[in-house]
């Protein structure tokens, strides 16, 4: 019986499938030829994409595509319920708001600076070929969103600079088309200040969910943001497919994709190449007070036929985890030249649990860590005074962080600098559960040794294998276990 082809993400001019090849990850083992045809329509061409991205197709149209040596796969396209062509960026907002439901803004090739927009629910946007949405390079064009009403930074409601995509209790939402959307991070002072603030007001996003669901973004590039890229809040049932996200490698906290405290997330056949890390699950922070009003969980997230080119990690949780982050699956992806792979970091008083983190059949190729696991991450303005980093006991309450369950199988490693994993838990609260299997690594010749963790009083490694503290874990045998911390470590 031939491959299959699944459905990934559908809009009503574009499509994502899924060619599935065994063992294959972001890249097929080789190109395939592809037919796609239907009424009025006639297209081939060729792909070297697990994740293919089909654009400018018919709406409410039965499609057939044919994949050389893969079973057919028929797909209709749903309907558009009316389009306006962008022809005044001055106009965009207006012409947003008029469209009646399930509507379609067309941004036609071209340069856009437009005013940060706010879609509203069951609306379309299509970025054509050729066409670039870029946001104004003058601060003051950009509005503030309170805290109240979905403002936030680093786990907590804060006032924000509103992206220039932005979204707020909205559904039934698609972004679609190969087009580019510039979020003007460059343009502006907006890297000059990353952990403070303007006007009492913290960076944009590029694009912001707030309180979402039914939502689909499918193909366009995003680049160049003022802060995170992508940042789903609060929200559910979204769908990422065949985006590129990328930063310059210089640009400050340019996170790719944080989705915090959402529910049902598929990230499938995403590009990244950023500043920061390239995903990073959160569930926001509790306050230095304790309050956890504002917290939810994430849950039920999978990340499948990826390219992490560059970035602090490739698939990373926390360190804003107190709401909780469960059911995690991160499958057939590659992770070239990130600092760490999977990296799963916290610190006494976020409290909160990770749990269910599963990696199955990822390559990871210069990496420093393949596997990093922080308790003792030293965020926050307090994040070096002893109730952080001492490796004393302390009391288990509602503020300690819990981590178990963690599993990785089929891992390829090549050119691995530190260690293969690193992993300090608590004394008063360990580390639990995590299991290696089936993993081929080889280690970069001659690094220069470096701290595999940001903890305070670690030993500098390389071409180490498991490193760990106050952490069971089941790994091969031919990967030998080690000391992190330095004998004579006292925090201050």
């Amino acid at each position: 019986m031939p491959p299959l082809i699944e459905l990934v993400a559908i809009t009503p001019r574009a499509v994502a499938l899924r060619l599935l090849m065994p063992d294959a990850r972001y890249y097929l083992p080789e190109p395939v030829a592809w037919r796609l045809h239907g009424d009025g329509i006639d297209r081939q061409g060729t792909t070297d994409r697990v994740v293919t991205v089909l654009h400018d197709l018919p709406p409410a149209t039965t499609l057939s595509f044919d994949a050389a040596g893969f079973a057919p796969f028929e797909v209709t396209l749903p309907p558009c319920n009316g389009a306006v062509v962008l022809n005044d960026p001055a106009q965009a907002q207006v012409l947003l708001d008029g469209l009646p439901d399930g509507g379609t803004l067309i941004v036609p090739a071209g340069e856009w600076v437009v005013a940060p927009l706010l879609i509203p629910s069951h609306r379309h946007i299509w970025l054509a070929d050729g066409a670039r949405l870029v946001a104004p390079s003058d601060r003051a064009a950009f509005p503030i969103l309170p805290a109240g009403q979905g403002g936030s930074w680093e786990g907590l409601p804060d006032a924000c600079y509103r992206a220039i995509l932005t979204a707020i209790d909205a559904h039934d939402i698609t972004i679609s088309g190969p087009g580019l959307v510039d979020g003007g991070g460059a343009h502006g002072d907006w890297w000059d200040w990353p952990k403070e603030t303007r006007n009492n007001a913290r960076r944009a996003r590029l694009l912001h969910l707030i309180g979402c669901e039914g939502v689909t973004i499918l193909g366009p590039v995003l680049t160049n943001s003022p802060s995170w890229t992508v940042h789903p809040y609060m929200c559910r049932n979204l769908s990422f497919a065949g985006l590129t996200i990328r930063n310059p490698a210089d640009s400050p906290n340019t996170d790719g994709l944080n989705p915090e405290s959402c529910e049902a997330v598929r990230i499938d056949g995403v590009r990244f190449s950023t500043g920061d890390d390239c995903i990073a699950i959160k569930a926001g922070k509790r306050s230095d007070t304790g309050g956890d009003a504002h917290l939810m969980p994430t849950r039920n997230v999978t990340v499948r036929n990826c390219l992490m080119e560059r970035g602090h990690g490739g698939v990373v949780i926390g360190s804003e985890m107190s709401g909780g982050v469960s059911d995690v699956r991160i499958s057939d992806c590659e992770m070239v030249q990130t600092d760490r792979g999977l990296r799963i970091k916290t610190r006494r008083g976020r409290g909160g649990v990770v749990s269910g983190i599963h990696l199955r059949n990822v390559s990871f190729d210069g990496v420093d860590t393949v596997l990093a696991i922080n308790m003792h991450y030293f965020c926050d303005h307090d994040g070096h005074t002893p109730f952080v980093q001492t490796r004393q006991p302390q009391r288990v309450d509602d503020l300690t962080p819990q981590i178990r369950d963690i599993t990785l199988d089929r891992i390829v490693a090549r050119d691995v600098r530190l260690a293969f994993a690193a992993c300090l838990g608590l004394p008063e609260a360990p580390v639990t559960g995590v299991v290696v299997t089936d993993a081929d690594v080889t280690f970069a010749p001659a690094p220069t040794p470096q701290v595999p963790l940001m903890a305070d009083g670690l030993r500098a490694v390389a071409g180490a294998g498991v490193l760990t503290e106050h952490c069971a874990i089941s790994a091969p045998t031919d990967l030998p276990q080690g000391p992190l911390t330095l004998k004579d470590f006292q925090p201050c």
